[in-house]
């Protein structure tokens, strides 16, 4: 099975090379990696370059945001199964993607998360909060549950099945499209139980609590939007969920 990975970037030229050792040194071999870049203006682009064959595709150019930039590399990719993996992120180790793709043979699914943890920004070995998913059972969203995205990888025929990242939200797309995958069109999903990716600290959406509330209006609109309806706790328990991981970190 051929993998997509897609990387986002913008004047990321302090973390992008560790993003991109991590999808060069995985074990498995056939990976189409796409990096679509907002037409940075710092040293992003060379750093790409330097990588050489190791990047499939490289799109820079102007887009309308993140959700835009992950739409053109969806649109891009020529893979089985889509990953994506912003320039902030990096694989836990080589062999996330072979067992990715083991799990997507063993299972038949057609989406697939896994666990995730936070790490200090400038030291990437100091772990800040730990994102354990959990087992999924249908419903599990209306209790505020949702799967890390950037654990989240999905085959390609989903996205031309039911669609990509609405430009509607500014930073609950990726919320709305798991939501629209997995709890209203109910996609055959599995649950790979191990650390998968680590992200830095001060991701759009958790950087003050202003946008913490914004994101928290965000997830309602997407619930409308699909033509869903919330328990009354659910988009409470969002929120706290995530509080809760850091007590268990």
């Amino acid at each position: 099975m051929k993998v997509s990975i897609i990387t986002i970037a913008y004047n990321s030229a302090a973390t992008i090379e560790d993003t991109i050792r991590s999808v060069a040194s995985q074990n498995y071999h056939d990976i189409e990696y796409i990096i679509v870049d907002g037409a940075s203006k710092d040293n992003t682009l060379n750093i790409v370059k330097s990588f050489g064959t190791k990047i499939s595709k490289l799109v820079s150019e102007k887009d309308k945001g993140i959700y835009d930039a992950m739409n053109k590399g969806v649109m891009l990719a020529t893979g089985d199964i889509i990953g994506i993996l912003n320039s902030d992120d990096f694989y836990a180790d080589d062999f996330v993607i072979s067992d990715v793709v083991k799990e997507f043979q063993k299972t038949s699914c057609d989406g697939l998360y896994a666990d995730l943890v936070y790490v200090n920004r400038e030291l990437s070995d100091k772990v800040v909060r730990t994102w354990k998913a959990g087992d999924y059972r249908h419903g599990r969203f209306l209790s505020g549950w949702m799967p890390p995205h950037p654990t989240f990888f999905v085959k390609k025929h989903c996205y031309e099945k039911y669609g990509t990242y609405t430009l509607e939200l500014r930073s609950a797309a990726d919320y709305e499209l798991m939501l629209r995958f997995i709890h209203k069109h109910q996609i055959p999903l599995t649950y790979l139980p191990r650390v998968i990716t680590k992200m830095r600290t001060g991701g759009q959406s958790n950087v003050s609590i202003m946008n913490r509330i914004k994101a928290n209006m965000e997830d309602r609109k997407a619930w409308k939007m699909n033509g869903l309806h919330p328990n009354f706790m659910t988009l409470t328990r969002k929120p706290v969920s995530k509080i809760l991981q850091f007590l268990k970190s």
